[in-house]
């Protein structure tokens, strides 16, 4: 009986560490939106855009190596211009707007930090591998809610919280 035992959790100590995530792989994608299975993923290749042919070629870009191509898809962009916006404030080389310089103006008043997305990143990095030594389950599970559970916010209790301090507050749904 004893053999038996041993074996069937051998079997299952082995099951679980097969099914253990590469670290980059679950880094760029907490939500689990991968193909598990290895397959080609047909959703991800997308065509690239027409090619079209300039009325001269005094307007053809300079190329410039690593940059974009013209007919690469750029989605956040084509979704900007279909609902009207301008897709060139997209681009990081534009800067600041000038409807957003006085809201920047005044966020910053205090200081700001030039490399806080690059500092955030490395610590959310350092955090979600304290939680992930032993975090490993026989069912598969969200993997952002789970690492995040403990940093998520009650909603009725901050609501009450304002509320208690005076500040004026919309209706919330009941609970």
């Amino acid at each position: 009986m004893m053999p038996r035992a041993l074996i069937i959790l051998a079997l299952v100590v082995l099951t679980a560490c097969g099914s253990r995530q590469d670290t980059a792989d679950r880094d760029t994608n907490l939500r689990q939106l991968r193909n598990p299975n290895g397959t080609p993923e047909e959703f991800s290749i997308v065509p690239p855009k027409p090619l079209q042919a300039p009325e001269s070629l005094t307007e053809l870009p300079t190329p410039t190596p690593g940059g974009s191509n013209r007919t690469d898809q750029t989605p956040l962009k084509d979704a900007v211009a279909a609902l009207g916006g301008s897709p060139a404030r997209l681009d990081p080389q534009q800067g600041i707007g000038a409807g957003d310089q006085a809201l920047v103006a005044r966020v910053s008043r205090f200081g700001r930090q030039a490399n806080i997305r690059e500092e955030l990143a490395e610590a959310d990095q350092a955090f979600r591998e304290r939680r992930s030594l032993f975090n490993w389950r026989l069912v598969p599970q969200d993997t952002y809610n789970r690492i995040y559970r403990s940093q998520i916010l009650d909603p009725y209790r901050t609501l009450e919280a304002a509320r208690q301090a005076g500040a004026q507050t919309p209706s919330a749904p009941p609970r």
